[in-house]
């Protein structure tokens, strides 16, 4: 017997277990295109991730002073974020802020902190936050566990 009558022709093999072979194929090679544009592996580059989290941080910053928070509240609601970032978005958001003449867009709702407790905004115990007429009242930030 020859070595060649040993190997089965493409032909011998059934249409199905081909289709099967190929389907594996081209899933195998779309899986792998897919894996190759995910940014969710980390195959970015350092600078790139560090641009990403820098843009991020002024966003933060910006929106905080947007909405009238003081710095350090949001440096308390968002620990992950560099606080050089937060503080250069606040104050390119303050700047801007002051230079349109507009006014701070108060959020409906308290954030929620990262340890899990709620921002109230009740005064605390033995404090007043009655304003002379004339005057806005003063804001009170407590921090309360649930």
């Amino acid at each position: 017997m020859s070595p060649r009558t040993l190997l089965p022709r493409p032909s011998a093999i059934p249409p199905a277990r081909r289709t099967l072979r190929a389907g594996c194929r081209l899933l195998a090679a779309c899986a792998l295109l897919a894996a190759a544009g995910c940014d969710y592996l980390g195959l970015q580059p350092v600078s790139q991730i560090e641009a990403r989290k820098d843009s991020e941080g002024r966003a933060i910053g910006s929106a905080c002073r947007q909405a009238g928070r003081a710095l350090e509240d949001c440096y308390t609601f968002n620990p992950h974020m560099s606080k050089a970032a937060i503080f250069t978005g606040w104050k390119e958001m303050n700047d801007y802020m002051l230079q349109n003449s507009l006014t701070e867009v108060r959020p409906e709702v308290a954030p929620v902190l990262p340890a899990g407790r709620a921002r109230s905004n009740a005064a605390p115990t033995g404090t007043s936050l009655a304003s002379p007429p004339g005057k806005p009242a003063a804001r009170a930030t407590v921090y309360t566990t649930p």
